[in-house]
């Protein structure tokens, strides 16, 4: 199955975002979340976003969504460290956080295929529009 990692500056979105994912599906994929920094202040890491991809299973490959620009610039430093083969497994969603997990466990649980995957995360028919 295709994985998730969720990456937010803020420990508590990132765990908060991968809970109400999981509640989406009934058998696990592969889903990890990784906020802040080392120390637990708001910011990313590209060590710890490096780790949680590398005890990650690819065989499927990983989807990575970010909350801001700095967090997508340490996934792009962390991936310079798996080798060039690896890193074609590796997609960065271009998506809103939270809709593009809750989308992208119920498409990998539904066992889509990387590209399938990121095309319903990437759709533009996830974002909900505020009408008010």
């Amino acid at each position: 199955m295709v994985g998730i990692l969720i990456v937010s500056h803020s420990p508590e979105i990132a765990r908060g975002t991968k809970k109400l994912a999981e509640q989406m599906i009934q058998e696990p994929i592969p889903l990890k979340a990784v906020g802040g920094t080392d120390d637990g202040r708001l910011g990313t890491n590209a060590n710890l976003i490096y780790e949680a991809l590398d005890k990650m299973e690819k065989e499927d490959g990983i989807i990575i969504l970010t909350d801001l620009g700095s967090a997508n610039m340490n996934v792009q430093l962390a991936l310079e460290w798996f080798s060039e083969k690896e890193r074609e497994k590796f997609k960065i969603a271009n998506a809103p956080l939270v809709e593009g997990a809750v989308l992208g466990v119920v498409e990998s649980s539904l066992e889509h295929n990387l590209e399938e995957v990121l095309q319903v995360i990437e759709s533009e028919d996830i974002l909900i529009k505020n009408n008010s």
